[in-house]
């Protein structure tokens, strides 16, 4: 009877237990699934890829939830790609602007700069947002959200005209940019108007002369020399050499426009001292035998490469030339020598190459010292016509000096001679910005 007792709720404790079991389990595989489904659905949050990658929910309930979350991946991963496709090209297109480019994140600070900016600033893109004129743009600019712009003037290492524009970015850029400087450098286009007025101003002032001589021996041969062959002889050889000076002036002069319209841009041709002066000496040799002159050349061993324009270092060391042998003794020697520059003292103190020019003439008196790079400065315009200077070398050398980063020094002892020196930066890796000695291309005199 008792076994007759348990046998008859025996099924149904089976199947209750049974039941319990099927529920352990779908409630195991459901959790399961819901732990496949939230982890898809916090990879799609997260813009991760490879839906297909995912496991398969067991329960068939969880299955239609599972492939919407795998459409939504592919289609999260597909706009991904987009916008990083996007970011590429917005990268990839400010990096290749011609003109500086500058992001600005909210504190001010730079986000990014673009080569142009890095190439023409270096390390000192901070000095150059720090400029009150640009940075007075800027507040203007985050204040008022529009479009603010700014003439700016950067000193060194060469004067420079900058137009900047600062532009709000609303909403900002992928990066956190809130604002883009763009910085358009305005110095050729300013060089080109000035070279424009200086040129016909100068040309029109030296030119009188000659040209009133020209007129003048002209007259004179169609008027009373006209029958005399000795007279027309003499006059036809001032003539000519006044036609020479006229187009040696106008040589220089186009030389100098040229120099100045490129002075901002620094050369990048490496440039090797000790094999480039033995070529122009052998090129100078008929220069010094027509003054009798001798040219003492020494070159330093192990003298190190500079970033130059062999052309107008060749120009430099002709021009300098030229003044010790027509300003020197007519027997005398010219000093022409390249040494590394000497740590401190009258140069700079990164390494650099100095290049010395020396006379045996008749000095120059302090006081010209100062001006002799000026345009046309003469110290003595008698004799400076009579051997046909045209009072552009020294400015055309200076312009050079300026171009290359480098220093010009003047020093002369009356009844001693002239020395000029030029130093010039060795070609070391280093930053292309504002970062250089205040006193560049500075003209600096000494009387022993």
């Amino acid at each position: 009877m008792l076994g007759a007792g348990w046998a008859a709720p025996l099924p149904a404790f089976v199947a209750i237990v049974l039941t319990l079991i099927a529920a352990l389990i779908v409630a195991l595989l459901w959790t399961r699934d819901l732990d496949l489904v939230t982890d898809a659905v916090r990879r799609v949050a997260a813009e991760a890829t490879g839906a297909a990658s995912y496991a398969r929910p067991a329960l068939a309930s969880l299955g239609e939830l599972r492939r919407e979350v795998e459409r939504l991946s592919r289609r999260v991963a597909g706009h991904t790609a987009r916008v990083e496709q996007l970011q590429r090209a917005d990268a990839a297109i400010v990096e290749r602007l011609p003109d500086p480019l500058i992001v600005l994140g909210p504190d001010r600070s730079v986000r990014r700069a673009n080569a142009a900016a890095r190439s023409a600033f270096g390390s000192d893109i901070g000095a150059v947002l720090r400029h009150p004129g640009l940075r007075g743009a800027i507040d203007r600019a985050f204040a008022s959200g529009n479009v603010q712009s700014a003439e700016l003037i950067l000193p060194v290492p060469m004067s420079r005209e900058v137009q900047a524009a600062v532009v709000p970015m609303d909403p900002p850029l992928a990066d956190g940019g809130l604002a883009v400087v763009v910085l358009s450098d305005r110095t050729r286009e300013r060089a080109i108007e000035r070279m424009r007025a200086d040129f016909v101003a100068n040309a029109s002032h030296e030119l009188r002369t000659p040209l009133a001589s020209l007129i003048g021996f002209v007259e004179t041969l169609r008027g009373p020399a006209a029958d005399d062959p000795p007279a027309q002889q003499r006059f036809l050889a001032i003539m000519a050499e006044q036609g020479a000076r006229m187009n040696r002036l106008i040589d220089d002069l186009l030389s100098l426009s040229r120099i100045e319209l490129t002075e901002h841009q620094p050369p990048a041709e490496r440039v090797d001292l000790a094999a480039l002066l033995p070529r122009l000496v052998a090129g100078y040799e008929p220069r010094l035998a027509e003054h009798a002159a001798r040219l003492d050349l020494q070159i330093a061993g192990e003298l190190p490469t500079v970033l130059a324009d062999p052309d107008q270092i060749a120009q430099v060391l002709q021009n300098l030339l030229d003044n010790a042998v027509k300003y020197g003794r007519a027997d005398g020697t010219v000093g022409l020598s390249a040494q590394p520059a000497p740590v401190g003292g009258a140069w700079p103190t990164r390494p650099g190459v100095v290049l010395t020019v020396a006379d045996q003439g008749a000095g120059i008196a302090r006081e010209h010292l100062p001006r002799l790079t000026e345009r046309f400065y003469r110290v003595d315009k008698g004799r400076s016509r009579e051997v046909g200077g045209t009072g552009l070398g020294l400015a055309i050398v200076k312009h050079i000096v300026n171009r290359h980063r480098g220093q010009l020094l003047i020093e002369s002892e009356e009844g001693v001679g002239t020395t000029v020196s030029v130093w010039l930066p060795a070609n070391l890796a280093r930053d292309a910005g504002l970062g250089r000695e205040a006193d560049q291309g500075e003209v600096r005199e000494h009387r022993g």
